[in-house]
């Protein structure tokens, strides 16, 4: 059976090296590169590729929003997500979201291959850098995080006005009015009780929503 693998990370260099590294592998074949979650969602919805090895942090969508946004699009479609940092919070949102694997970066080279073969056969992979007794307590308890505080679509616009979007650039990308859009953030605002897009901004990069 052919793996149809769509590649989501906003560094084209991982991306080629991903690629190349899963070119010559027996019934794996690279369908997509995607730059940014938005994209990778659209993308899944057209090419409905098997295994999407997503990157945790990207513009315009996070990869854990674009995850939980691919699970409920195409149901039994396999994640694996794919972080340059130790970050077990992360890693537990991720599996949350409806991943079914998660891979360090450094280490994408010698487990990738081994982890979609894993959760293509039903199973779950997780780094073994990831795995142990504090992130099995991560799993289970669910902490106060912008994960659990808000809602997919607060995180949406959080992670857009964060990285420097216009109220009409914001209302754009997700499909609403600009009135619809600011109170959007002036509801997300008062929920977190800030009272600066810069607090936001900094609030954001915190919770991981956005690396920027």
């Amino acid at each position: 059976m052919q793996i149809r693998i769509l590649l989501v990370d906003d560094h084209q260099l991982l991306r080629e090296g991903l690629r190349a590294l899963l070119r010559y592998e027996p019934n794996f074949s690279v369908v997509g590169e995607a730059a940014d979650g938005r994209t990778a969602v659209a993308m899944i919805a057209e090419m409905l590729p098997d295994v999407v090895v997503m990157d945790l942090r990207m513009p315009d969508l996070n990869g854990i929003d674009a995850t939980r946004q691919a699970v409920a699009l195409k149901p039994g479609i396999k994640v694996i997500g794919l972080s340059g940092y130790l970050d077990q919070q992360s890693a537990a949102e991720m599996l949350r979201a409806g991943a079914s694997g998660f891979v360090i970066k450094d280490s994408a080279s010698a487990e990738l291959i081994s982890a979609i073969r894993t959760v293509v056969s039903g199973e779950t992979y997780i780094s073994p850098r990831i795995s142990g007794p504090l992130f099995q307590s991560m799993m289970s308890n669910v902490n106060a995080s912008a994960f659990s505080l808000l809602s997919p679509r607060e995180r949406e616009v959080l992670q857009l006005f964060a990285e420097g979007k216009s109220t009409k650039e914001v209302a754009s990308k997700l499909d609403v009015s600009v009135k619809t859009a600011e109170t959007h953030r002036r509801n997300l605002m008062g929920k977190l009780q800030i009272g600066s897009i810069a607090e936001l901004t900094k609030y954001a990069i915190r919770e991981g929503i956005t690396s920027i």
